[in-house]
């Protein structure tokens, strides 16, 4: 029987690094970002919905979808960003459950669903488990301002989009501190599945 884990964390918290770790032991990972970039392609249902609501002036000159321009109508508003959801989630969704359901028939012991808003998304139901990967705020905000080249304010606009860490800590049946080094990181994800994968 396949366990199906929910990873989460905060923008910046190192989810990728853990999601890194996870592929190298062969358990697959089901990425929701990747799969939302996928389903807001030109030509895609949810692509003209969002050209449809947000207006063209958040295309590239070759269609695509502009993500920063995007980005500054939504992390700013909350009933943008809501619209937003409302488009691209259920897409998202239905793809991700699709690609789990190939990898349970496939016969591999753990799927891992990567959502970072599952918790703000109410998906914890998809999951049997849920592991939130943690960082203390200041590391966090200086992670992302250096990642994505932001602003303390833009940074801080990113960070408040989400439920706090803390608040994700609480809702976790498992918990990465990312404060550390790496290997620190990787030890924790491995005592977690030997716990679960028994």
């Amino acid at each position: 029987m396949s366990i199906v884990i929910g990873l989460t964390g905060g923008i910046a918290s190192g989810k990728s690094t853990v999601t890194g770790m996870l592929r190298e032991i062969n358990i697959p990972v089901i990425d929701a970002d990747h799969i939302a970039k996928e389903v807001a392609e030109p030509g895609k249902e949810a692509y003209n919905q969002i050209v449809e609501t947000f207006g063209r002036a958040i295309l590239h000159e070759n269609a695509e979808i502009n993500r920063a321009a995007l980005g500054e109508i939504v992390f700013y508003q909350e009933e943008e960003r809501k619209k937003l959801n409302a488009i691209v989630h259920p897409a998202v969704r239905k793809e991700m459950l699709s690609q789990k359901e190939r990898y349970i028939e496939e016969g591999y012991d753990a799927v891992v669903l990567d959502i970072p808003l599952l918790f703000e998304s109410d998906l914890t139901h998809l999951v049997d488990k849920v592991v939130v990967v943690y960082v203390d705020e200041p590391v966090q905000l200086e992670r992302l301002k250096s990642r994505n080249d932001l602003s303390t304010e833009d940074a801080y606009a990113r960070i408040r989009a989400q439920l706090p860490l803390i608040q994700k800590v609480a809702l976790a049946d498992a918990v990465i501190n990312n404060n550390g080094p790496v290997e620190e990181t990787k030890q924790q994800l491995l005592s977690i599945l030997a716990l679960w994968l028994d």
